[in-house]
């Protein structure tokens, strides 16, 4: 069984080593990749003022965060609901290095730093596959089909929910491995399937790509000129 916790957080401002802090946190568990609906979803007190720039993409105030606890007293609880899963972060180093940041702030007793390597960054999938594109969520959302109408400010646990989501796509859908069944679910896409009797083939994979990138595409390969080599892999 594998186990996968998907995380997002909130913060006051963008630099995490000048003063800046956690203001929520969001997680959802993911068994094989697929959500189990347990969430973790905590408000922090940062005990400092949330910068208008930070407000302005989240919308969660000062006053929204006022009779909130602060991280050490939910350090304990949040830890213990990732446990020794693989945590699953779009763009990784932001991240962790707010939880690392309040971590070190707690003194000897604080858990131990998240290793860097030890975690998956999605924004690093989604650079390998689709390199030169514009790989942020919303990107991601556009470019796979997840919903994200119910999203007008980012937070935490509803960014890490459609997290989820793109993480399984980036994996290559919700079938992420060969299937031996006739049914599959409703959406789904197969990089390859096994013919049944009735079968003359492996059905065709849908193209991800937007317009746009195709595009740039076209327009790159032009770049390379006439006598590039592996055209005569690609023209009659």
């Amino acid at each position: 069984m594998l186990r996968e916790i998907v995380l997002d957080t909130e913060t006051t401002g963008t630099d995490a080593k000048n003063g800046d802090r956690l203001i929520e946190i969001g997680c959802v568990e993911l068994i094989n990749h697929v959500q189990t609906g347990k969430f973790y979803h905590q408000l922090i007190n940062p005990q400092r003022a949330v910068s208008e720039g930070a407000f302005a993409v989240h919308g969660i105030s000062d006053a929204m965060l006022a009779d909130k606890p602060v991280f050490a007293d939910v350090v304990d609880a949040f830890v213990a609901f990732c446990g020794d899963a693989r945590l699953v972060i779009h763009n990784a180093p932001f991240d962790v290095g707010f939880l690392n940041m309040e971590f070190a702030k707690l003194g000897p007793a604080a858990p131990k730093p998240i290793p860097l390597e030890d975690v998956v960054d999605t924004l690093l999938l989604a650079r390998r596959k689709h390199p030169g594109a514009a790989n942020n969520l919303d990107a991601l959302c556009n470019r796979y089909g997840v919903d994200t109408t119910r999203r007008v400010k980012h937070g935490a646990l509803l960014d890490a929910q459609i997290l989820a989501e793109v993480y399984v796509e980036l994996l290559g859908g919700k079938q992420t491995s060969l299937g031996l069944s006739i049914a599959e679910p409703a959406g789904s896409v197969t990089v390859a399937a096994l013919p049944d009797s009735g079968s003359v083939g492996p059905r065709p994979i849908r193209s991800r790509l937007t317009e746009a990138e195709r595009l740039r595409h076209g327009s790159f390969v032009e770049s390379l000129g006439t006598n590039a080599v592996w055209r005569e892999y690609l023209e009659p």
